[in-house]
């Protein structure tokens, strides 16, 4: 927290939610400035990164795949098809959907990218151990995965 912001009151500061908030909204702030040094987002990042990690999808599939709606699959598609990062076909065994492929400079792009939230994960946890860093990561994966099956 900046000194020049308003200390928000003790009983707030001590609150998990209040904790994770302020944490997520600053480790936010690193990647968002991490990817802007390749004038991308976080959109374009879980698309490269899922197509590196699955292979070539339909364009729906990425969408379910990252939890991105449609209409923004669509237009993070384009904007990496316009860059080189990404081809766009049809698909051979269903002409009315188009498939999606990394191109040699989009899974350079992944891999710089990915580099990149390493850092970034550095810098945001750079006052924890590796065992509390391991230990922080399993709690929020065992309140995330409790919280998406509702």
């Amino acid at each position: 927290m900046e000194s020049s912001s308003p200390q928000a009151p003790a009983g707030l500061r001590t609150t998990p939610s209040w904790l994770l908030s302020q944490t997520a909204g600053h480790a936010a702030r690193l990647v968002a400035a991490g990817f802007a040094a390749y004038d991308l987002r976080g959109y374009h990042f879980r698309l490269l990164a899922a197509l590196a990690e699955g292979g070539p999808a339909s364009q729906a599939d990425l969408g379910r795949r990252c939890a991105i709606d449609r209409s923004d699959v669509v237009a993070a598609i384009n904007e990496l098809a316009g860059r080189g990062l990404v081809v766009r076909a049809p698909d051979p065994a269903d002409r009315r959907r188009n498939v999606i492929s990394l191109t040699a400079a989009g899974a350079d792009q992944a891999r710089q990218l990915a580099d990149t939230v390493g850092r970034v994960q550095d810098d945001l946890l750079a006052p924890l151990s590796e065992s509390e860093r391991t230990q922080l990561t399993r709690l929020l994966t065992r309140l995330l995965e409790h919280h998406s099956q509702r």
